[in-house]
């Protein structure tokens, strides 16, 4: 074997090597590439899961502020009000903005 030939066959050989390496590398960029669609989603779904959990606290937390137990109507009452006013406020404050 010429110095030529044994030159393009270590060519030859070193190209097979790197399409094969290529091929390794495409097939564990769309294994990663799942993986991160994956996760994309799971963190989506995570997401909901917060808001909705913040949904059912603030509704928790409004419907304490107006639980009435023991007795309590004046202190309700009081309660109710002042949150009235305090819409009333950020109503008047929202209207003057625009």
């Amino acid at each position: 074997m010429n110095p030529s030939e044994k030159t393009l066959t270590d060519f030859e050989t070193r190209v097979r090597q790197m399409i094969l390496q290529f091929q390794e590398l495409k097939k564990e960029n769309g294994r990663l590439q799942d993986l991160l669609s994956e996760q994309a989603h799971e963190i989506d779904e995570l997401k909901a899961k917060v808001a909705q959990a913040e949904n059912d606290y603030n509704s928790l937390k409004m419907a304490r502020m107006l639980e009435i137990s023991d007795g309590n109507l004046e202190e309700a009452k009081e309660r109710l009000a002042k949150m009235i006013r305090q819409v009333n406020k950020c109503i008047a404050i929202l209207s003057n903005e625009q």
